[in-house]
C-alpha cells in the first residue's frame, strides 16, 4: 500500500533532501528510520529536490508499507518514527494514497518562502540571510510584475544541469517587510535548481538599487544565468507548502 508522508526538517545539517554520494541527506536518514521501524528496505520518494541547508515546512514523500500494525494505526507510526529520527526532522502526518500516487509528478504546485533579517537575532542564525541595511521593498515589488510576466527562466537556473526545459508557471511572486524581517513568497507549478536563490540575489541588487528594472528586463531576456546576480544564501531558503 502506498502512503503520503507530511513532514518537516530543518536543513542545516543535511547535503539536500537527496541521497548523495559525499554527505548525509535529509532521505538517507528517513530512509533509515523507516527501514528500521518497518522492519524492511523501504525507499522514500520525495516530491523534489531542496539544496543543501534549505529547509521544508510542509514537505511530502511517497513510501509502500505493508505492515499491518502500523498500516492500521498510523498514529503509532508516526509515534515511532518521530522517537527514532533527529530533531531536525519531523513526520507531521501519514495517509492513504492511491497506488499510482506520485508525491513528485502529481503535485500542481510549490510555495517557497525566503527570509532576509534586517535585525542581528541569534535566534535566526541558520534560518534567515542576516543582512543590513535598507532595501526598497516598493520596486522589488515592481520587479516581481515582470517576473510573472515571464515563462523562461534560464537566467536564474543553476549551470549544466539536466533540465529538459527551464519553463516554468509563475503563479506568485511578492515581498513584505515586518519588524524584523523582509519576506519573498513565490509559487509556481515548478522550480528549477537554484532558481529562487538566484531570482532572490538579483531582486536584492534591485532593492539596493544596484541594477534597474530596465537591467533586470534585459537579464531575464539574456537568459544567462552569469548576467543575473549572485545567488542568496540556502539558509534563508524555506519550502513551505506542496499542492496537489
Amino acid at each position: 500500500m502506498r502512503f503520503f508522508a507530511r513532514l518537516s526538517y530543518k536543513g542545516t545539517a543535511y547535503h539536500g533532501w537527496q541521497i548523495q554520494p559525499n554527505g548525509i541527506s535529509v532521505q538517507e536518514v528517513l530512509e533509515k528510520a523507516f527501514s528500521t521501524i518497518l522492519q524492511t528496505k523501504t525507499a522514500i520518494t520525495g516530491a523534489g529536490r531542496t539544496d543543501a541547508g534549505v529547509h521544508a515546512r510542509n514537505y511530502i514523500a511517497h513510501f509502500e508499507m505493508d505492515n499491518k500494525l502500523f498500516s492500521n494505526d498510523l498514529p503509532l507510526f508516526i509515534y515511532k518514527t518521530n522517537s527514532f529520527l533527529p530533531k531536525d526532522i519531523v513526520i507531521h502526518d501519514v495517509y492513504k494514497v492511491d497506488s499510482d500516487s506520485h508525491a513528485r509528478f502529481d503535485a500542481k504546485s510549490r510555495t517557497y518562502h525566503y527570509y532576509i533579517s534586517h535585525q542581528k537575532n541569534p535566534f535566526r542564525n541558520d534560518t534567515a540571510w542576516l543582512r543590513l541595511g535598507s532595501l526598497d521593498i516598493d520596486l522589488m515589488n515592481k520587479a516581481c510584475e515582470i517576473l510573472k510576466t515571464t515563462t523562461d527562466f534560464t537566467s536564474f537556473a543553476k549551470l549544466h544541469t539536466d533540465n529538459k526545459t527551464n519553463i516554468c508557471n509563475l503563479m506568485q511572486a511578492h515581498w513584505q517587510q515586518t519588524d524584523e524581517l523582509i519576506i519573498f513568497e513565490i509559487k509556481a507549478d515548478r522550480f528549477l535548481r537554484n532558481m529562487v536563490r538566484a531570482i532572490v540575489g538579483t531582486m536584492v541588487d534591485i532593492g539596493r538599487h544596484k541594477i534597474t528594472l530596465d537591467d533586470f528586463k534585459e537579464i531575464i531576456k539574456s537568459k544567462n544565468r552569469n548576467n543575473a546576480g549572485v545567488s542568496a544564501p540556502a539558509k534563508g531558503l524555506f519550502l513551505e507548502e506542496i499542492y496537489y
